[in-house]
């Protein structure tokens, strides 16, 4: 495998203001000096994390869409990040895999968060992606999946010799308040499911007085930290060893021992 490079993006978010967030973030894209292979944003970048869905929704293709699509073609690099959107009578907090040339993937959060009535207002995912990009399978998701070990879980193909990802992405608005299980829990997918673990949150305080501390990392198979960010905010781009994280699952292969599940 060859290296792959991920840029996160930690940064503050305009409340409810997609036009305010989409500006700010094309600026941030362009302070990335160095190539890429993908950027990541945090959840629901154009809004923060608001129940105002019937207000802020996007219908997919519009302008959200467009700018995704823009900014992966302009900069040669997946973007991953998630937004609104409206589908029908129903809304969705939905992660965007947009590649370059415009081919693009959908992912809907799959656990919603009750304790701030999510779901009350958004429809949850009922399928998980997994889809590759320059030789990395990567399994993006949203915030509160990440204390959803089973939705998270990765599988050995005995078949194809291969696991199902390489990667597992988590963009978030996690609280301040809980930060400490965030990043308990983004060691704890990385280590059990012998991949990279990629976990992008948002920083500043929201309209309802939640504050957030970023706490963006990246961890690698044997659950080390390679990259931190503190409080502020900040772009990094990290590289993910290819060659390592395959001698890592040769050297210890505890996937064979996984026990045997599916999801209903």
């Amino acid at each position: 495998m060859n290296d792959l490079r991920v840029t996160l993006i930690q940064s503050a978010l305009h409340w409810e203001s997609p036009v305010a967030n989409r500006g700010m973030f094309e600026e941030k894209i362009w302070k990335v000096s160095q190539p890429t292979d993908v950027i990541v944003l945090p959840e629901m970048f154009t809004t923060g994390f608001s129940m105002n869905a019937a207000s802020l929704a996007e219908s997919m293709n519009l302008e959200t869409f467009k700018w995704m699509k823009q900014m992966a073609t302009q900069t040669g690099a997946l973007i991953l990040g998630s937004y609104i959107v409206r589908e029908k009578t129903n809304f969705y907090n939905r992660m965007l895999w947009m590649e370059p040339g415009g081919k693009y993937e959908t992912y809907d959060k799959r656990h919603l968060f009750r304790m701030a009535n999510e779901h009350e207002v958004y429809s949850g995912g009922k399928h998980r992606l997994v889809a590759s990009w320059r030789g990395w399978n990567i399994c993006p998701l949203v915030c509160y999946d990440l204390r959803f070990p089973v939705w998270s879980r990765n599988t050995w193909n005995a078949s194809t010799k291969q696991m199902a990802y390489d990667v597992v992405v988590y963009v978030a608005n996690w609280p301040k308040a809980r930060v400490d299980a965030w990043d308990a829990l983004l060691k704890a997918r990385a280590i059990e499911n012998l991949s990279y673990a990629v976990g992008v949150n948002r920083t500043g305080a929201d309209q309802l007085g939640i504050e957030y501390n970023g706490h963006s990392a990246v961890i690698d198979p044997r659950g080390t930290t390679t990259y931190f960010a503190e409080e502020g905010e900040g772009i990094e781009t990290v590289v993910l060893k290819g060659e390592q994280l395959e001698a890592h699952r040769e050297r210890f292969p505890a996937y064979l021992d996984a026990d045997a599940f599916r999801l209903s």
